[in-house]
């Protein structure tokens, strides 16, 4: 008898049922992240410009929060109701443009990050300069 067994096994594979579907999980991905809007904090960020600064008479306004959640303002400790007054007296007292003044707000690593982001978006909200530096717990 002359039959042959034909089990051979085909060893190839289609690729275009996963092609299918990686486009459509392309495109998927690019549709949802277009309708997505990332939460962020705007900052101003610097210019360069031509005219000299002097230095010596643009002292920055000082804003310490410490571990314990106490502001001081250029020294003077404060509630947290009367930081943003007291913010706005100084900047209007200095006779620059807003834009000119620099708060360095220094806050201890132990407050919470909505206290930060409550004391950048009023500075934003002033439209001064801003240097953020923190400071590690005793």
């Amino acid at each position: 008898m002359g039959l042959k067994k034909r089990t051979k096994v085909s060893a190839e594979f289609s690729m275009s049922s996963l092609t299918d579907i990686i486009f459509l999980l392309l495109i998927f991905f690019m549709l949802t992240s277009s309708l997505v809007s990332p939460t962020a904090i705007n900052l101003r960020l610097p210019s360069s410009s031509s005219k000299p600064t002097n230095q010596s008479s643009n002292e920055p306004i000082k804003l310490e929060i410490n571990a314990r959640g106490e502001y001081t303002v250029n020294g003077t400790r404060m509630a947290e109701d009367a930081v943003k007054a007291k913010l706005q007296n100084l900047i209007r007292k200095d006779g620059r443009a807003p834009s000119d003044i620099t708060v360095i707000l220094s806050i201890d690593e132990a407050v919470e990050a909505q206290t930060l982001v409550t004391n950048v978006d009023i500075l934003n909200d002033f439209g001064v300069k801003m240097i953020l530096a923190t400071k590690l717990s005793d």
